[in-house]
């Protein structure tokens, strides 16, 4: 089955639709978060990551209690990981840093807490809290750390429910053209 048809199938399950403590379907989410890329002007694949940044979300058996229990299930990891058999190392490793991009971002800009969404907020604490100084700098010294800054802004917009005007098959040539199959 190709990336697309994967993801596709993926994007139509049941688990689309709840975006553990936002006011929109993760599907939704992630399709903004592409839009906001494609508005920036953004590479292909970085409109790519975009899309598929919370995928991990659909890949995680009970998301949603694990979340409501406290327990960071690494969406980011397991997203990362299910790209890399399907996408190229730049997608995955925005995909993987996007959680460490909110960390940094907390840390390194005081007005940015309060421009997260009150799940945002929670979930900060549950993926390890904001970085210190050294993490900081630890982390946006990394290959595509700049990126996953980038697609982390776009994911904190992209939470308007009914805001989206694309839907997943507006992307397949786009999937197409940067999948690794």
């Amino acid at each position: 089955m190709s990336a697309y048809l994967e993801i596709k199938e993926l994007f139509e399950s049941a688990k689309a639709e709840e975006y553990l403590g936002e006011d929109i379907t993760l599907v939704e989410h992630m399709i903004q978060c592409a839009e906001n890329a494609q508005a920036d002007g953004a590479q292909d694949w970085l409109i790519i990551a975009a899309l598929l940044h919370d995928i991990g979300h659909l890949l995680v058996p009970d998301a949603a209690s694990a979340q409501d229990s406290g327990i960071d299930m690494h969406h980011d990891d397991v997203g990362a990981e299910w790209i890399s058999k399907r996408f190229p190392n730049n997608i995955v490793q925005a995909v993987r840093l996007h959680v460490d991009a909110k960390k940094y971002l907390v840390a390194t800009d005081s007005d940015y807490f309060h421009q997260l969404s009150e799940a945002s907020q929670i979930t900060l604490d549950i993926q390890g809290g904001v970085f210190s100084e050294s993490e900081a700098t630890d982390f946006i010294q990394q290959q595509y750390a700049h990126e996953a800054v980038l697609l982390r802004k776009w994911d904190d917009a992209g939470k308007v429910r009914g805001a989206a005007k694309t839907d997943i098959s507006d992307y397949e040539d786009l999937i197409n053209e940067v999948a690794l199959d």
